[in-house]
């Protein structure tokens, strides 16, 4: 495989539409009222799965693009506190930061300067690829529980 073909196979499964829901997709038209509604008691809203995307990825492409980055605590660094509403500029923000991070990661992919299979020079045995495929398989999950979350509220026409 050339690695123009690896590159370009990173991005589509980053932007989804093929096995998965693509992010903009699961994130259209969230009735407002239900953007922080847990349909159960041990099942996130989707806005906190939102939130702990943005958080996730953002840590996962600072790590690897900035030796001096410090990772939130785990677990309760990677999740926004509970809060009783969730206001439009809050879901904005964290719409437009999952996107930007996203598209910061394929920017990523498509610098031929970067060799995707070079372990990143401060982390330890991880690469590069690696670091991509964990954003992926992370977004890949989660957004498949934003779809559910939102199916169980009634507010998925997907």
């Amino acid at each position: 495989m050339t690695d123009s073909v690896l590159r370009e196979q990173l991005v589509k499964l980053l932007r989804g539409g093929e096995a998965r829901v693509k992010a903009e997709t699961a994130l259209a038209d969230v009735n407002p009222k239900l953007r922080n509604v847990r349909p159960g008691a041990d099942v996130h809203s989707v806005w906190e799965v939102l939130e702990h995307l943005r958080i996730a990825q953002e840590d996962i492409l600072r790590y690897t693009l900035d030796p001096s980055w410090k990772s939130p605590e785990w677990p309760e660094g990677y999740w926004p506190t509970r809060t009783e509403s969730v206001t439009d500029a809050m879901w904005q923000a964290s719409v437009d930061g999952f996107a930007t991070g996203l598209e910061e990661l394929i920017k990523l992919i498509q610098d031929s300067e970067v060799d995707l299979t070079a372990k990143v020079p401060h982390g330890d045995w991880r690469t590069y690829l690696r670091q991509i495929l964990l954003v992926a398989d992370h977004n890949a999950y989660h957004l498949g529980q934003i779809v559910q979350t939102r199916k169980l509220l009634g507010d998925w026409r997907g």
